[in-house]
């Protein structure tokens, strides 16, 4: 069976404004029917759970629901909406993206990451994860999918 490298970025959004919400149900769902590519976690504790408690969401419904229902994902955003407690006023999402933004991988995760891709760890080399994270995808994608 074929697996599959999640590509939707952590730097995307879907219509409610939340950074990375579409590659976690993307990783989830991946996961739910045995395509997710080795390596990449489900719903791990990094961005994956960065969103989960930004929102005030349930770390297992979240699970739950995306694997048993199968949602597209304007359905699973419906279901974040109607979540108790969750939290999606601008000021909530927008710290939430901020964070997400500005997060930045320790020193031998970027090294890495760069070194895998051939780029030099240099002064126009990218330090956030966002852009960490897309490479080391893109590799991964090229050498299981393209290679």
């Amino acid at each position: 069976m074929t697996t599959i490298v999640p590509l939707i970025s952590s730097g995307t959004a879907g219509p409610l404004g939340v950074l990375h919400l579409p590659r976690l149900w993307l990783k989830v769902s991946l996961e739910s029917c045995g395509k997710l590519a080795a390596g990449y976690p489900g719903a791990g504790k990094g961005y994956d759970q960065m969103v989960i408690d930004g929102l005030g969401l349930s770390r297992d419904a979240v699970i739950s629901y995306i694997k048993n229902e199968k949602p597209t994902y304007p359905q699973f955003e419906a279901w974040v909406k109607n979540q108790p407690g969750v939290k999606l006023d601008s000021a909530t999402v927008e710290k939430l993206n901020s964070a997400i933004r500005g997060y930045n991988h320790d020193d031998g995760t970027r090294q890495a990451i760069l070194g895998a891709n051939g780029i030099a760890d240099d002064a126009k080399a990218p330090r956030d994860a966002i852009n960490l994270n897309n490479l080391d995808d893109w590799k991964e994608f090229h050498e299981s999918i393209l290679k």
